[in-house]
């Protein structure tokens, strides 16, 4: 059966802002499936709150709803809509689920006419109520863990007396494991039990028998109307059941199944899909696996929807599960549908995987002072990478390289724990940086089976970890000179980094660069084809590996590289890497529209970048997609390789501009705005110097490299004082002090962590109000695309601030300072794109706080609330193609938008929810009103110094 062609309507459901256990992954999934729909000429209605989202960009949908995500929005659009047919609600996560399912209830779907597809409720009921799923697994045969189900704190206390300690506590109709808990001992049993009621929406929690040191694995599936089902993709979880999925280090394809176990896996995720409703679409099923040689299989749960998973799966094997999903819940059948990546065979296929992909989630515990660090049911990750090789070591190391946490990959960089209790510790409360301890306790001598004993991570990932160790050691017996090519061959084969080598070697990282040049061991690129190469891919989506040679019948040696380099001009964009709180999906949206811009100009567009949530490693946004870590060895042998005009490091965030310098160094061209000027904004000294010369105001400062030099400095500046590193995001590190000791404990602290940093003191304008502006300027004019007003005082960080377009009370005397200050600073630093400078503004006199000349986290929602695709236009600015006369500009805005903060602060129950000058939020929501007797802006108003602190 085709596709049902009443369907001419649909109504998608985005997930809102990003929280943590909802990330950007529902952002790619949305943006697919509105992309899939639109190809069958179906009127795309999109609801998100969210503006920081490619999903919410006016090319997505034909009418785009930037509004709350509420029962009251739902009938607003509807009205406006009555020739909505359908609901797809799958592709925005527990949100969307949740939203569609009151809006059933409320019978909003029955007063429209409108039905739901992809999922139907009683899906959605069965695999969300605990109880009701756990039934379901009885009636149909499937094994699942000892449970109980539990509605007040009675019935609670009652199972645990049953069941003894230790247990599990799930609450119903609850994403990212909020309010789920281990629970080891009776005293922490009552607290365990009321967070997970309060945080289920019906109140309900299920108590289960605790699996600890099973195996855990998911199956990816999709089923169409004719029950055609496919496994896209098995997951292995490397770290035992114990640990939420989103916060585990996961392995595709499955490393240590047996193919006997593996086939029962499958039936059984078969049997659970059709027994859940009769609905076509996508399907997450997790497992339990007994650690023995029984490998007894109990299943977890089952989602009928999209997930964190299947974005990752869609990226491990290059089958776009939501792009497909959205055409089978229009009613085509799997192989009435084309394969993306072949396009000649059909999407009724299993994706076969010749490689390895390594999955390692980010945290950001540091902005969550006091935050219980040790990893659990409830998910604390804010981000991951995805590591791609041609073996689990390999993939492992690119996936340790991509993270941005100054590690060079496993071992070999002098950072590792060397203290035996530390080490024990951290192995026993599972920490975020376990994948990285392992190596230490492995180089410490501690036995794999005492590691084994500890983690239950299975043996086979431990003795891939020691023949790594093994390799170090042999490697730090030679010297650059001595090293034979064979070794070299296999380290890079392993993912060792150069820089790691020449720590082994005791050289300089060029040196093992130019010792690997000269032996011929350099990196081939092959294709992510889902078939491992038996039909021929039309989507170049590439990963980089090292192959020894071969020997032709002639004599002549060769490697074979599958990325053909053509001779059209080339442009490389590089992204942002994993998401973190101070750099999330505003960036991907930059990159993604200066690839799209790039594409206009005629350029062949190169994305480079290692998120495997994003809309930026789609196979087809870029010409070219080299899933790499944004890390410098990668991207220098990429350039070489496809020798491009430049590279654009300005939309991919602190990621991008960090790789900066090295570009300018080694004669790369920077498309844009110059190093120099880059360097210029951010060096303290230089840009006091240009404020001077320019006349423009700025709090006075000073730079000290020591808490003597800082104590100097205080008697001058005067407290109170806002402390901070240079070259950082979101924040990082800054805090007001207001006396010599808080001074002092700052300054030795930020020393500890970055040593040899310069650190900028800036006396702290107390009581200012915080502005800042974008700009879009092309070294002789410049644009001010917005100009927004913080509701929270200065000192709060700008990521964290309710932030008005336009300003809401700022005088015109005032406007015009900002207006000057802005044209001037893009000018003098010799912009060319974008711009971000934010302003103080006290007693009438506008201070600089800080100027960036880069995309920034506003550029979204500026465009967004005008209407106009600035990032577009700044790119096209960036190549030379235009100057800012030849565009016009027309924003369109009635009232004022609010960019909101959202914070995940019930991720970390003890944590002060304290506001600063460091970042906290992990994402953001756009509200619209008419004018400042809003019930909302003046709730925001009166708030606005709440949680302001040092």
């Amino acid at each position: 059966m085709p596709k049902d062609n009443s369907i001419k309507s649909v109504l998608i459901i985005g997930s809102g802002p990003i929280i943590i256990g909802q990330a950007c992954e529902f952002d790619y999934s949305g943006s697919q499936s509105a992309r899939s729909l639109k190809e069958e000429g179906i009127e795309v209605i999109l609801i998100n709150s969210n503006p920081a989202t490619i999903m919410t960009d006016p090319s997505m949908a034909d009418h785009i709803y930037l509004k709350p995500l509420t029962t009251k929005s739902i009938i607003e659009i509807l009205k406006a809509h009555p020739n909505i047919d359908a609901v797809l609600p799958t592709m925005g996560g527990q949100t969307a689920l949740n939203l569609c399912l009151e809006a059933e209830e409320k019978g909003i779907w029955a007063d429209f006419n409108v039905r739901l597809i992809g999922v139907d409720v009683n899906a959605i009921n069965v695999t969300e109520d605990r109880e009701q799923f756990k039934q379901l697994l009885e009636k149909i045969g499937i094994p699942a863990a000892p449970a109980k189900t539990a509605n007040s704190f009675l019935k609670g206390k009652e199972i645990a007396q049953e069941f003894g300690f230790p247990l599990v506590i799930r609450p119903s109709f609850t994403l990212g494991g909020t309010g789920a808990a281990f629970v080891h001992k009776k005293e922490d049993f009552d607290e365990l039990l009321t967070r997970g009621l309060e945080a289920s929406p019906i109140h309900e929690v299920l108590i289960d028998k605790a699996l600890f040191g099973w195996k855990e694995y998911e199956l990816e599936l999709l089923r169409d109307k004719n029950d055609n089902v496919v496994i896209i993709c098995s997951i292995e979880n490397m770290d035992p059941m114990g640990i939420h999925t989103g916060d585990s280090i996961t392995v595709a394809p499955a490393m240590t199944l047996s193919d006997t176990t593996f086939q029962k896996m499958r039936d059984m995720a078969i049997l659970m899909m059709r027994s859940i409703g009769n609905f076509a679409g996508g399907c997450n099923v997790q497992f339990a696996v007994s650690p023995d040689e029984k490998e007894d299989i109990v299943a977890i749960e089952i989602n009928p929807r999209v997930s964190r998973s299947s974005a990752l799966a869609s990226k491990a094997t290059g089958y776009p599960i939501a792009k497909i999903a959205a055409k089978l819940a229009l009613g085509y059948h799997l192989d009435e549908l084309q394969n993306q990546i072949t396009k000649s065979t059909s999407a009724l296929f299993e994706p076969t995987l010749d490689y390895v992909i390594v999955k390692i989630p980010r945290w950001n515990f540091d902005k969550f002072e006091g935050a219980d660090r040790t990893l659990g049911l409830q998910m604390k990750s804010v981000g991951e990478v995805m590591g791609i090789g041609r073996s689990f070591q390999e993939a492992l190391h690119k996936a340790t390289q991509s993270l941005e946490i100054k590690r060079n990959g496993l071992g070999a960089d002098g950072k590792g724990y060397t203290n035996y209790e530390q080490i024990i510790e951290k192995l026993t409360h599972a920490s975020w940086d376990r994948v990285f301890v392992i190596y230490d306790a492995i180089q410490m001598g501690i036995p794999l089976s005492r590691i084994h004993e500890i983690t239950q991570i299975d043996m086979w990932f431990l003795k891939q970890y020691e023949e790594l160790y093994l390799l170090e050691k042999e490697i730090s017996t030679s010297t650059i000179d001595t090293l034979p090519k064979d070794l070299l061959l296999e380290a890079k084969q392993k993912g060792f980094a150069d820089r790691q080598i020449a720590h082994m070697l005791g050289c300089k990282e060029s040196d093992v660069y130019n010792k690997r040049d000269e032996l011929g061991v350099k990196r081939v690129y092959k294709l992510v084809d889902t078939c491992a190469a038996e039909f021929t891919a039309k989507t170049p989506y590439y990963y980089s590996t090292f192959e020894a040679e071969i020997e032709k019948a002639d004599g002549t040696k060769y490697v074979h590289n599958e990325s053909i380099v053509t001779d059209k001009k080339k442009v490389i964009v590089l992204g942002s890497g994993p998401n973190r709180i101070g750099q999330g999906i505003e960036f991907d949206y930059s990159c993604v529209h200066g690839v799209l811009a790039a594409a206009e100009c005629g350029y062949e567009t190169i994305m480079i970048n290692c998120n495997p949530e994003t809309v930026s490693t789609d196979f087809d946004t870029a010409d070219k997609l080299y899933f790499e870590p944004v890390f410098w060895e990668h991207i220098y042998d990429i350039i070489r390789h496809e020798k491009p005009e430049g590279v654009i490091v300005q939309l991919g965030g602190q990621t991008a501009l960090k790789l900066a310098e090295k570009l300018d160094r080694y004669g790369i061209k920077i498309i844009g705005t110059s190093f120099d000027a880059l360097d210029l904004a951010e060096d303290r000294g230089r840009f006091s110097d240009l404020l001077t010369d320019l006349g423009i105001p700025f709090p006075k400062f000073g730079i000290a490299e020591s808490a003597d030099e800082a104590s100097k400095l205080a008697e001058t500046l005067d407290f109170p004082l806002l402390v901070r590193p240079s070259y950082v995001l979101g924040g990082q590190g800054m805090k007001i002090v207001i006396n010599k000791q808080e001074l002092e404990e700052h300054v030795i602290d930020l020393l500890k962590s970055i040593p040899g940093n310069k650190l900028l003191l800036d006396h702290y304008l107390d009581g200012a109000i915080e502005a800042e502006a974008d700009a879009i300027c092309d070294g002789e004019d410049v644009y001010i695309i917005g100009i927004m007003e913080h509701i929270e005082p200065c000192g709060v960080h700008s990521g964290d601030s309710n932030a008005t377009l336009p300003p809401f009370n700022l005088g015109e005397f005032v406007m015009q300072q900002i207006k000057d200050h802005t044209k001037k600073i893009a000018l003098a630093l010799k912009t060319v794109g974008l711009i971000n400078i934010q302003f103080a503004i006290k007693d009438d006199t506008v201070y600089i706080i800080e100027a960036n000349p880069r995309a920034s986290r506003t550029v979204p929602f500026i465009a967004k609330a005008y209407g106009e695709p600035y990032v577009n236009f700044a790119t096209k600015v960036m190549l030379g193609e235009k100057k800012i006369k030849d565009f016009t500009f027309n924003p369109q805005l009635k009232g004022f938008a609010i960019k909101q903060p959202v914070f995940s602060f019930n991720k970390f129950p003890k944590v002060n929810k304290k506001l600063g000058p460091e970042m906290k939020s992990t994402g953001e929501s756009i509200l619209f009103i008419d004018d400042l007797k809003d019930d909302q802006f003046y709730e925001l108003y009166s708030r606005r110094k709440m949680y302001l602190s040092k």
